[in-house]
């Protein structure tokens, strides 16, 4: 039994060799000066963290942040954290943070006091974010998208697209509209499992935050960027702000937690993992207006057509999940009709909250026009009176001398 318990003591001394890896409560004491530090705050599951002060993706640089610290000062994941660290000590692979001067732009004490995102009251929208640019007559989507469907505070919408139809030129103009018009905005573009070039190109004509992770990444990293971001958003909503975040796109998204995910067993057609729908679905959910102030809007593009049938299966999933719809046709784009904007099939549940009521009638008889006519008759007839007109209101007046057909 000698033998046994002399393997034991080699167990349990290498056991206490590790404790100091573990980068427990017990600070050393910090003799010099310590450094500035600020970033984001991503939470592990054992109740630990670190700041990733290197934009959304962990970096050398990211410094330890401790149980204690995150239960004393009730920080949440996201949570954008400034204050100060010290060096890594000899035994320890990241700088902790020694003191937090402010957690979102707040002092300590006053984020400890603020509400839960869950805790809050979602309303259906009902504030309109306006996207036609006063005296930028070029920007059609911008137009369309306002008579066609609208797009509230707090709104959850799908842009739904076979590929190369131009979905991602219209997500640009939209985040531009956004950023244009609504200053007190928040403008989050994440763009997940997207081109390099796709991620410079919207780098460069959205001032707005873009968070990237491109195709030549693993899908684990989509992930959490995706899920670092939305919490981001949450935190900023519960301080009472206008959050919109353009996601490129769910279809991307919710392939890469299928690679990502443990498997559950249960496959869906496809070879869609169930369990893999439900955390898209829950980022895609968080997307609300707020009762008590506040309001995270969600813009996320989805795939149709594309031969693959998993794509039709994560589709399905989000179908009626969204209270916004605009659906591009590829019929049209293969006709090189841009922005080819399918008017029958895009159109935003309760809008009669976000146009004024003699605007209602109007765009219900533009509806009424558009639908007589078939093909894309409809939406080339829409752009050549957008291009005469000046603006949406004096485009609708004119709607409103015209007589109405089949009256």
């Amino acid at each position: 039994g000698n033998r046994r318990s002399r393997r034991r003591r080699g167990r349990d001394r290498d056991r206490s060799d590790r404790q100091p890896q573990d980068q427990g409560d017990r600070e050393p004491q910090f003799q010099g000066e310590p450094v500035p530090v600020e970033g984001l705050l991503d939470l592990r599951d054992e109740g630990y963290g670190f700041l990733r002060t290197g934009g959304y993706l962990a970096s050398g640089k990211d410094v330890y942040v401790s149980l204690s610290q995150v239960r004393r000062f009730a920080l949440r994941k996201g949570d954008y954290v400034s204050g100060a660290s010290r060096p890594a000590s000899s035994s320890e692979k990241y700088p902790a943070l020694l003191r937090i001067d402010t957690v979102n732009g707040m002092t300590p004490d006053e984020a400890r006091a603020r509400p839960r995102f869950e805790d809050l009251t979602p309303l259906f929208p009902d504030q309109k974010l306006r996207l036609e640019v006063a005296g930028d007559t070029n920007n059609m989507v911008a137009r369309i998208v306002d008579l066609i469907s609208p797009i509230g505070k707090g709104q959850r919408g799908l842009i739904v697209s076979p590929p190369k139809a131009g979905k991602t030129t219209v997500l640009k103009q939209i985040a531009h509209s956004i950023e244009t018009n609504n200053p007190e905005v928040h403008l989050m573009v994440l763009l997940v499992d997207e081109r390099p070039e796709e991620v410079t190109d919207m780098r460069r004509s959205v001032k707005g935050e873009v968070v990237s992770s491109t195709f030549d990444r693993p899908s684990e990293e989509h992930t959490q960027v995706a899920e670092l971001a939305i919490e981001r958003a949450k935190r900023l909503v519960e301080v009472g702000k206008d959050v919109v975040i353009v996601l490129d796109g769910i279809t991307r998204l919710a392939r890469a937690y299928n690679l990502a995910a443990p498997a559950s067993g249960r496959i869906l057609s496809g070879g869609v993992d169930s369990a893999a729908l439900y955390p898209p679905k829950k980022f895609f959910g968080s997307a609300r207006n707020i009762e008590e102030g506040g309001s995270l809007t969600i813009l996320a593009t989805a795939l149709i057509e594309t031969g693959s049938r998993m794509d039709e299966v994560i589709f399905e999933e989000f179908k009626g999940t969204g209270n916004m719809e605009l659906r591009l046709d590829r019929k049209l784009a293969e006709r090189r009709i841009y922005p080819s904007i399918d008017v029958d099939g895009s159109s935003t549940r309760h809008e009669e909250l976000l146009f004024e009521r003699i605007q209602l009638q109007q765009v219900w008889k533009l509806r009424r026009v558009l639908n007589a006519l078939e093909g894309g008759a409809g939406l080339e007839l829409l752009m050549d009176k957008i291009r005469t007109t000046k603006s949406n209101d004096e485009f609708l007046a004119e709607i409103a001398k015209a007589p109405t057909p089949g009256a």
